[in-house]
């Protein structure tokens, strides 16, 4: 079966930086668009970054432009994250999602946290 596995995430001090990392297995990347959500307790999951396939065109929400970098390697299956200048708010499970027109895929998710 098709699965996402996120790494990368930890304890990081505000104003620090992390690089999470998406691995797929029995899945090829290169045909989905990929993303990043976070999402707190009580929360919605929010969008945080996202990249498309033939172009690679990326888009990313208000709170982390300028910050953040999603990047993508359809060689190794995998989609990344570089998050700089964390700030405390953005403590949260990181998830990945691949999506092909009606079918998202899903990783477990990696905790962030921004504090000191």
């Amino acid at each position: 079966q098709v699965q996402l596995v996120e790494s990368g995430g930890g304890l990081v001090q505000p104003g620090g930086s992390l690089r999470l990392s998406c691995e797929g297995f029995r899945v090829s990347f290169s045909l989905y668009s990929l993303s990043w959500y976070r999402q707190t307790p009580g929360k919605d999951r929010e969008l945080v970054a996202y990249i498309g396939t033939i172009s690679g065109s990326t888009s990313y929400a208000d709170a982390v432009k300028g910050r953040s970098a999603i990047s993508r390697d359809n060689v190794k299956n995998a989609v990344y994250l570089q998050m700089n200048s964390l700030k405390p708010e953005e403590t949260a499970v990181y998830y990945c999602e691949a999506a092909l027109v009606k079918i998202n895929y899903w990783g477990q998710g990696t905790q962030v946290t921004a504090s000191s």
